[in-house]
């Protein structure tokens, strides 16, 4: 047997590595290897969560942003950009639309957009909450204060989305702007987890700058922090940002660290991006066979999809909201998994 399959092993036992062999692991892995790993993640996963796939409905709900993040099409130094805000009655609608489709779970994602207030994000969740009782609330709106965060909790929030993008600070430097600092982000996902939410973390895999060192650290972050969510995407460059010209973020790395991390974490709910659907066309149905178990698909009123561009040529921005569940169903049967109608929580040990 190979190092490396020695080391998944190792892995799948004991739930950690050393830094010099997460090192090892993503500087000499092979396509056997990425085989190896998925068919033990995907042995994992279905021993916890099954056949199951949970769906969330994302409403984008303003792509608005006074961050100058290097990778991200939001950037405030985008000109070319269309900015928008839905109001409080249009998130409801789309909401609405969801839950007919079978979502249980909203995720509320923006741009740090100052318009959108505490006191309004609580608003906005209270309400959903008393229309929707039986659903989750999940928001993803960067970085605030340890305030803010109780008072959405206090509102009724379940979970929050907030990707460290790099555990490594000196590579956190490079794909940010200096008004944003590495600690801040950390002191953030610290502060989430101690109110009480389900907390996802998560990675841009071939950011510019990043080495295999930085993917060590990653793990080594995510394995002592124990996220009840990871999100893993390959880093794919956006035409009006600095980093337009930099190589889009290997699809097959992206597939080896969610194995990895399903290993790692066994209860952790891992979705299979839009990324990587976007990087390869059967991405995300590869991503649920490489350990992945959530898919998010979109609740944006059509007319602003693609005004929400993270990156080029995301896909699915001109599908209805029933074009995307009944496409993932599709999607996900093709394969031997089952969309449900769940909030999908995080299950503990």
């Amino acid at each position: 047997m190979s190092s490396n399959k020695q080391l998944i092993d190792k892995l799948h036992d004991k739930k950690s590595l050393t830094r010099d062999e997460w090192k090892q692991l993503f500087e000499s892995y092979t396509e056997e290897d990425s085989i190896y790993a998925a068919e033990k993640a995907r042995a994992v996963a279905d021993a916890v969560y099954g056949k199951d796939v949970y769906i969330r409905g994302i409403v984008e709900f303003s792509n608005v942003c006074p961050n100058n993040c290097l990778y991200c099409g939001l950037r405030a130094g985008n000109k070319n950009i269309d900015r928008y805000r839905l109001d409080e009655d249009d998130i409801m609608e789309c909401c609405r639309d969801g839950y007919r489709y079978g979502f249980r779970t909203f995720v509320l994602q923006s741009g740090e957009d100052p318009h959108f207030t505490t006191e309004m994000i609580c608003r906005i969740v209270k309400r959903i909450k008393e229309e929707f009782p039986d659903c989750a609330v999940t928001l993803s709106i960067g970085e605030k204060t340890y305030e803010d965060y109780k008072a959405y909790r206090d509102a009724g929030a379940d979970r929050y989305l907030l990707r460290h993008e790099t555990a490594n600070e000196e590579h956190y430097k490079k794909l940010h702007p200096e008004s944003m600092s590495w600690q801040n982000r950390m002191r953030c996902l610290k502060d989430l987890k101690s109110l009480g939410y389900q907390v996802g973390c998560g990675v841009m895999i071939g950011s510019p700058y990043q080495t295999s060192e930085c993917l060590a650290d990653d793990m080594i972050y995510m394995g002592e922090f124990e996220p009840e969510m990871i999100g893993l995407g390959p880093f794919l460059p956006h035409s009006d940002t600095p980093f337009r010209d930099e190589p889009k973020g290997s699809y097959e790395t992206t597939l080896f660290m969610i194995s990895l991390c399903r290993l790692m974490l066994p209860m952790a709910l891992i979705p299979a991006t839009t990324a990587l659907g976007t990087i390869r066309p059967n991405g995300r149905e590869q991503g649920v066979l490489a350990g992945a178990n959530v898919i998010m698909p979109n609740l944006s009123p059509v007319q602003v999809r693609d005004k929400y561009m993270l990156y080029d040529n995301k896909i699915c921005t001109g599908d209805s909201s029933s074009e995307c569940r009944g496409c993932i169903e599709r999607r996900m049967e093709s394969i031997g998994y089952k969309v449900v109608i769940s909030r999908g929580d995080h299950k503990k040990i």
